[in-house]
């Protein structure tokens, strides 16, 4: 039983100041953050002594964005990890199609919990902001990696990130298992389904607020009982940590 969480960073100077000045521990064995830079995670992470982190930026190496995946290291063995490009050439460095603003990647890690012997693979994906075709067939590449690797590993799921879309989104639809893409159907369940009201704003540019809907999600297999979800709306010190409200679920598997 375990608490995973994503917390968006942001790229601009303010948002990673804002979080590295009001941090607060996590409670999660693993939680993930998108727009990442490697100063700013560099700078974040001795101040989570019982985390180590990885991931690549967007253009390779530790160039421009990342989406990082923290784990502590006494509750998590990592045993492997990689990051593909969501593009037509998944395994090439910094490539891009289908209109996309930027390169887009996901990274994924397999671990295993110390305590209970359970491995899992978690993702932490950041989905593009500018290209309707270019979220869509990310996400396919998402899921042709996810089912590889189920069919070799046959262990839980865990995937999160910004996929920049509201829940009636063809991405979201496609990833919920509601509607096909191009032939594919995925079995993923939505996290925010143990939700008892309406789920509200995720992405909020440091104003605020409940109303609207999210872009931020995580999905988990069908082996993976999602116990609670929260969008974590407070404020720390009287300021947001970030333009997103940190997406926090409690799960068991």
């Amino acid at each position: 039983m375990s608490w995973f969480d994503g917390v968006h960073l942001g790229s601009k100077l303010r948002n990673y100041q804002k979080i590295n000045g009001h941090l607060e521990p996590p409670k999660s064995p693993a939680w993930n953050t998108q727009e990442g830079y490697f100063d700013m995670l560099q700078e974040l992470h001795p101040k989570l002594d019982d985390y180590d982190w990885i991931g690549e930026g967007r253009f390779g190496a530790h160039e421009n964005e990342h989406c990082a995946i923290f784990y502590k290291k006494a509750d998590l063995i990592l045993h492997q990890h990689g990051q593909f490009w969501l593009s037509e050439s998944p395994e090439e460095v910094a490539s891009i199609s289908w209109n996309s603003g930027f390169p887009r990647v996901c990274t994924w890690a397999e671990f295993e919990h110390r305590e209970s012997r359970k491995r899992f693979i978690v993702y932490n994906t950041h989905l593009d902001h500018q290209s309707q075709q270019a979220r869509d067939l990310g996400n396919k590449v998402i899921w042709k990696y996810i089912t590889a690797h189920k069919m070799e590993h046959s262990l839980p799921i865990i995937l999160m990130g910004d996929f920049n879309s509201r829940p009636t989104d063809l991405p979201i639809r496609f990833l919920r298992g509601e509607s096909e893409l191009q032939g594919l159907q995925t079995w993923l369940k939505d996290a925010y389904a143990a939700l008892s009201g309406p789920i509200g704003l995720t992405a909020h540019d440091f104003k605020g607020g409940e109303v609207g809907q999210p872009i931020d999600y995580i999905f988990v297999s069908p082996d993976v009982e999602v116990l609670e979800a929260v969008v974590d709306r407070r404020l720390i010190d009287g300021v947001y940590p970030s333009d997103h409200y940190p997406v926090v679920a409690l799960l068991n598997f």
